[in-house]
């Protein structure tokens, strides 16, 4: 090496390397932490990205490594570079010796100065205490009150944290104390710029009952915000209509600015109970969140119900025509059942058998059925059909829910509400659309068969008339085979 052919000392270069080693490696330590500040930009103005960073990091190595080298050459600025090493390190040191025994007097001079607070303070210091502890719980209470809203309700002050108490500061916390107390028993009315629902800003009255409520106009105010509403200012700067009202509260608070009620709702858990149902979903919403099959049953209930009803004004009007042709039985009429039935009758050849003259006589009232019967057999398949889409509701509900647990875990129930609502929405809105249209496939049912009866007895006692003059000895067949008939229907 070109330092042994120089010197011919090895063991002496080894030591004086070691301390240039050592040298360096405080210097290193000392630089680092000012080279990321200004390594690239020389600023500290604008922060370094991370490849910057490195760029740095690269040149100040090439530069140490640079001094190195230089430094090994020559053994002249080794030995300096070595001795300036080591008096740096006990000026070093020096200095920490010195700001040890600063911050050692220092603590001991803050332990005399809270002893001698302490001893100023007495008995009053540990009122002030009980006094500061109370002020503050009232503080964390009050945070997004509406006692804060208009008024003159102060919050406590806390004053510093290192004051000596004083008569005035205690006479301060229970004069704010009392103010508090009186608007927790107080209504008043004001006006001051509130955010409507869209988002405009205007003067508006405000009511303000107590800490139970304020209002304005039949729309209550938003629930101010615990993070934001720190004080009297901050609480009127954050006042805002709720986004949705229920019907029950706005109606009574028109009634009460009306002048036509001296009663208001309020709530005891502090709005939560208004809010959820302010947040309860009508029936509107209700459609929505069961999806597209939700939308479907709807439409097969409501197709259902308006068949069921164009049936039963139809079966009623016939009725009232049976009814009408039964009272004149000698003038057939064509807009009734037992009169088209009754007619077809008289059209046929009376010298037939008996059998002949019955079965021709069913043939005409089993033309007549379907008429009475028609729509009730689409009414009962809607009424099946309905609970079925429920359950197919039910089910993709529950997919969709499993698929957002997969994607998105169970951490946020929200995620999984959509599904859950669709289950639960289609579920329900299959049944309450099953449950009528069975009450009125049945009505239309029991309807149409009445009738049928109706029609099948004035048609028997028709042909035992006629067979009565035609057969006296065919009485006793006839009879009993028009007794079962009418049975049966019964």
């Amino acid at each position: 090496m070109p330092l042994t052919t120089q010197t011919g000392r090895t063991p002496t270069v080894c030591a004086a390397l070691k301390h240039v080693l050592l040298g360096a490696g405080l210097f290193g330590m000392l630089s680092m932490t000012t080279l990321p500040a200004y390594a690239v930009t020389g600023t500290t103005d604008q922060p370094l990205s991370v490849e910057q960073f490195e760029q740095a990091a690269g040149q100040a190595e090439g530069r140490d490594q640079q001094r190195l080298s230089t430094l090994l050459e020559d053994s002249t600025a080794l030995k300096a570079a070595v001795t300036k090493a080591e008096a740096q390190r006990d000026t070093l040191r020096e200095m920490r010796k010195q700001l040890e025994v600063t911050a050692s007097e220092q603590q001991a001079v803050l332990q005399t100065l809270d002893s001698e607070r302490e001893a100023k303070q007495g008995d009053l210091g540990q009122v002030f205490e009980i006094a500061r502890k109370h002020a503050r719980e009232t503080r964390e209470s009050l945070a997004g009150n509406w006692l804060l809203v208009g008024g003159q309700a102060q919050l406590p002050d806390l004053g510093p944290r290192d004051e000596v108490p004083g008569r005035e500061r205690l006479a301060a916390l229970t004069a704010d104390m009392s103010s508090i107390a009186r608007e927790s028993g107080r209504a008043l009315r004001f006006k001051t710029a509130l955010a409507g629902a869209d988002g405009s800003i205007k003067p508006r009255e405000i009511v303000r009952i107590g800490e139970q409520m304020a209002f304005s106009g039949d729309h209550l105010l938003a629930p101010l915000s615990e993070d934001k509403a720190l004080d009297a200012e901050s609480a009127l700067k954050g006042l805002g209509l709720a986004g949705k009202t229920p019907a029950v509260v706005r109606d009574q608070l028109s009634a009460f600015n009306a002048g036509d009620s001296d009663r208001l709702n309020f709530d005891p858990t502090g709005g939560d109970v208004t809010q959820a149902l302010a947040r309860a979903p009508g029936l509107i919403e209700r459609l929505k969140q069961g999806g597209a099959v939700g939308y479907v049953i709807v439409g097969l209930g409501v197709l259902g119900l308006i068949i069921a009803f164009i049936q039963l004004i139809r079966l009623a009007l016939t009725r009232r025509a049976v009814q009408r042709q039964e009272a004149s039985l000698a003038t057939l009429r064509d807009d009734n059942p037992l009169g088209r039935v009754l007619q077809r009758f008289e059209g046929m050849r009376h010298d037939h058998e008996p059998e002949a003259l019955e079965a021709r006589l069913d043939e005409a009232l089993l033309a007549e059925q379907p008429k009475l019967e028609r729509g009730q057999a689409l009414v009962k398949l809607l009424a099946a059909i309905a609970p079925l889409l429920g359950l197919l509701g039910t089910v993709t509900g529950m997919i969709g829910t499993f698929q957002s647990i997969t994607v998105f875990g169970t951490g946020d129930p929200k995620l999984m509400a959509g599904g859950i609502s669709q289950a639960l929405v289609t579920t329900v809105l299959g049944l309450v659309t099953a449950v009528p249209l069975l009450f009125a496939q049945t009505g239309l049912s029991s309807l149409s068969k009445g009738l049928m009866g109706r029609l099948e007895g004035r048609a028997s006692a028709k042909l035992a008339d006629h067979l009565e003059r035609r057969a006296p000895g065919l009485n006793a067949d006839v009879g009993t085979n028009a007794l079962h008939r009418e049975a049966e229907h019964a």
